[in-house]
């Protein structure tokens, strides 16, 4: 059978992250994809200019119309501005009996535009982590998520996110992406251990797009039936190599996108 996966999400009208970033990710690695638009945003390279929130109503109707027809495998979630849309996604998800979910807490754009109403980070907390396979916090998300400050360390990264399982998260992939060192270090936290992934940082401006890739990645992985800690280990070699590949395009004037299509073009 087709492995199938659904990511919710905005949209990103210059196409390097969101529902454009998820799909593109999503057939990169053998996965049909299939939306649910939460939010549409007037947005390029260099930043956002507008967010237009889908009714809540609408957004359950597309979940409804997926889930009724279609055996989605996995699901990724990505920016979900508003408490009412939080709300409305929850009560999808158990309406569906959703599996492999992945939540990709989006709360600010690479160019530092924020992208949630401060109001609906607790509603986040308290609907949707739980319900989450995994949740995929870069260092800012876990802070804001913990009210604490950004980790500076290898040892911070690994307390935070065993404290985003104590809130009550079942397992935290926190990204070092936005850290200085000569390594991007992830950390892979359950309750059973600790995984850290490394791989060599690579210098580029253009990495728009890189946290909605590697929750859609991590999706792939799982509706295709891989384990938790292999979808990770996968999907963070695609980033990597998405990455890599990014200054091979040619796109905006700001932070571009990586190159999901790398294997192709």
């Amino acid at each position: 059978m087709t492995a199938i996966a659904l990511t919710i999400a905005g949209s990103d009208s210059g196409g390097g992250a969101g529902i454009q970033a998820d799909l593109k990710t999503f057939s990169a690695l053998g996965v049909f994809g299939t939306s649910v638009i939460t939010a549409l945003t007037a947005q390029n390279t260099r930043g956002v200019t507008a967010i237009h929130d889908v009714p809540p109503q609408f957004v359950t109707a597309q979940m409804d119309a997926v889930f009724s027809d279609l055996a989605v495998n996995a699901v990724k979630i990505g920016m979900l501005s508003r408490a009412e849309t939080i709300t409305a996604v929850a009560a999808g998800l158990d309406r569906h009996k959703a599996r492999n979910v992945v939540l990709d807490p989006v709360m600010v754009a690479t160019s530092g535009d924020r992208l949630i109403d401060a109001a609906a980070v607790e509603t986040l907390c308290r609907e949707l982590i739980p319900r989450a396979m995994l949740i995929t916090p870069n260092l800012p998300e876990a802070a804001a998520l913990l009210s604490a400050p950004i980790a500076v360390s290898e040892t911070q990264m690994r307390e935070q996110a065993q404290r985003l399982i104590a809130a009550g998260a079942q397992a935290v992939l926190i990204k070092g992406g936005h850290d200085k060192g000569a390594e991007a270090v992830d950390f892979l936290v359950d309750a059973t251990g600790i995984t850290r992934l490394a791989a060599t940082r690579i210098a580029t401006r253009h990495t728009h797009g890189t946290g909605c890739t590697l929750s859609s990645a991590v999706a792939a992985g799982l509706a295709k039936g891989l384990s938790l800690p292999e979808a990770v280990r996968v999907a963070k070699e695609f980033v990597t190599a998405a990455i890599a590949a990014a200054d091979r395009l040619e796109i905006g004037h700001g932070n571009g996108p990586v190159h999901h299509l790398h294997a192709w073009w």
